[in-house]
């Protein structure tokens, strides 16, 4: 079972779609959104969650103090999915009288969105699968660079076994990477900053 850890929303269950998407494991997301919440880049910011899959990373978001989330899927099946997962959170943070964060669930690819995107994001969420070409990772980064507001955080999950992203062609600089059994989370800032 999935479900929203904490926040307004703590403990909503959240679908998932049948096939074609990995969904990252409560263990991994709480030992995320505490790294998160310690360097303070949850509260108020503008979210965006790529290949969304359930949705749950960028609704975990909103539910602990985001004020809005834009979730790309290109899956019509895992889209419509997220769509009912941000409506259950949107339920249950009206219910606790949570301000009215937004949820915007975009079908569409990652480099679509990517190219008609309205700046700037302060947190965003990529979580390819892992069967994703390094190449096109590398392609996302770069063109989700100038959507950075300038004290961004970029988090990119991938399989253990992969190559790290190429931050620096984007650039990215590297704040902190962990592994987490197969799975590897890199944390990462405009270089400029």
């Amino acid at each position: 079972m999935t479900r929203i850890i904490a926040g307004a929303a703590g403990g909503t269950r959240l679908d998932v779609p049948g096939s074609g998407t990995r969904p990252t494991s409560d263990r991994v997301r709480e030992s995320l959104f505490a790294t998160l919440e310690s360097m303070d880049a949850i509260d108020g910011a503008r979210v965006l969650d790529l290949y969304a899959g359930s949705g749950a990373l960028g609704l975990e978001a909103l539910s602990r103090g985001a004020r809005a989330a834009v979730l790309v899927e290109r899956g019509r099946g895992a889209a419509g999915v997220v769509r009912r997962n941000a409506a259950a959170v949107a339920k249950a943070m009206t219910a606790g009288a949570a301000p009215g964060a937004i949820a915007d669930v975009q079908e569409s690819s990652v480099q679509g969105y990517l190219a008609r995107a309205i700046a700037p994001f302060d947190l965003v969420f990529t979580d390819p699968p892992y069967d994703l070409a390094d190449a096109d990772i590398d392609a996302d980064l770069v063109a989700l660079a100038p959507l950075l507001s300038p004290e961004a955080v970029v988090v990119i999950e991938r399989a253990k076994r992969s190559t790290p992203p190429d931050l620096a062609a984007a650039g990215l600089s590297l704040i902190r990477e962990k592994v987490y059994g197969d799975t590897a989370l890199w944390w990462a800032e405009p270089a400029a900053r």
